[in-house]
């Protein structure tokens, strides 16, 4: 009969006190060792792939807001003869000066494609215009 620790020194050396040897467990099998990554010897081309044409383009419409909405608003302001300034378009929206430059900059300009300008009244104050 084994003792806890006579268990315990077989267990660590894998042979029993009748001098066979235990099996070991199994190893899993790992698959062969991935190689590095080494860079092509061919040198990539200046050109890129080209997209395939599937017709036509659509012409594009004049951007157009929605009936209603501020930047119908907006956009009525501006299309004035002597356009609007900074306090008149704040007025309109409720929105602080920060949101307003940002809005003609960004949806206006950018999004809308609409070209704005600015320009100084003989007062000093700002007045954003556009022209369709």
């Amino acid at each position: 009969m084994n003792t806890a620790k006579e268990n315990h020194e077989s267990q660590a050396t894998g042979v029993e006190q009748t001098g066979q040897a235990t099996a070991k467990p199994a190893k899993k099998a790992g698959g062969a060792p991935r190689k590095a990554r080494v860079p092509s010897s061919k040198g990539k081309s200046g050109r890129t792939a080209s997209r395939t044409k599937r017709g036509a383009k659509r012409p594009q419409k004049a951007p157009t807001a929605r009936h209603g909405t501020k930047t119908a608003e907006i956009i009525a302001l501006l299309e004035k003869t002597k356009g609007a300034s900074l306090s008149e378009l704040r007025e309109a929206t409720g929105w602080q000066a920060h949101s307003v430059r940002g809005f003609l900059s960004g949806a206006i300009g950018k999004k809308m494609g609409l070209q704005v300008r600015s320009t100084k009244r003989e007062d000093g104050t700002r007045v954003y215009s556009i022209s369709r």
